[in-house]
């Protein structure tokens, strides 16, 4: 079930508040730690730092971890290589524009001629490809996964016309920003699900049995409230 007797080996990539901030901080720190604490197990993070974060998940199957958690999207083609838990959250895709530039952005037709810039390997390229078969995108930039803060400031900086990104995500990046927004959501309607080997059944039962339990008690509900303050 676990590579390790007595510890849990947890994938997660970073900068993705307010899932995940730095380790063992934000809403999948809080909420990993408190599944290794009900299976008696030492958390050991590990940080995800590849390019793509689609080659998180060939972790699992090389056993060089035991779970991922990083905010991530229960997808069919993920679900090919990865087992997921039941989904604990949901969440749309955001949209965000710098308003010096693009001050009245009300609907996808508003962002035609623009650059979206996306993270290789996020779930928002396929809003992205979208887009751009609809001829409202100009092209695609694409950032490696830890280059999302540098995406955002090409925004800032008018380099790029859009970010696309989980919703909550795209808006704590863009906190800080005083010419930027998110004024548009694409309706994804993205669950999220933590992520084991594909054979693991043992532990993805074990960590459903959980999840449902920190359903039911508020455990997730009070860590919602804590983290995720744009919903």
């Amino acid at each position: 079930m676990i590579l390790k007797p007595g510890k849990l080996l947890v994938a997660t990539a970073y900068p993705d508040p307010p899932f995940d901030i730095e380790p063992g901080d934000g809403f999948d720190g809080d909420l990993i730690k408190e599944i290794c604490r009900i299976l008696n197990l030492q958390l050991v993070q590990i940080k995800y730092e590849g390019e793509n974060f689609n080659d998180i998940f060939l972790g699992l199957a090389n056993k060089e971890y035991d779970v991922v958690i990083s905010g991530t999207t229960i997808t069919p083609n993920r679900s090919k290589q990865v087992l997921f838990s039941n989904p604990y959250l949901e969440f749309n895709q955001g949209i965000a524009v710098n308003t010096e530039l693009k001050p009245n952005v009300s609907s996808f037709e508003d962002l035609k001629g623009l650059v979206a810039g996306i993270q290789k390997g996020n779930t928002s390229d396929e809003v992205a490809q979208d887009l751009l078969r609809k001829n409202i995108l100009s092209d695609i930039k694409y950032y490696a996964y830890n280059e999302i803060e540098l995406a955002i400031q090409d925004l800032s900086a008018g380099k790029i016309g859009l970010v696309i990104k989980l919703y909550p995500v795209i808006s704590s990046l863009i906190r800080n920003y005083t010419n930027l927004a998110v004024p548009l959501q694409a309706e994804t309607h993205e669950k999220l699900g933590i992520a084991v080997a594909k054979d693991n059944f043992k532990l993805r039962d074990k960590v459903n049995l959980i999840l449902a339990d920190l359903m039911q008690n508020g455990t997730l509900s009070r860590l919602q409230h804590k983290w995720i303050s744009t919903t």
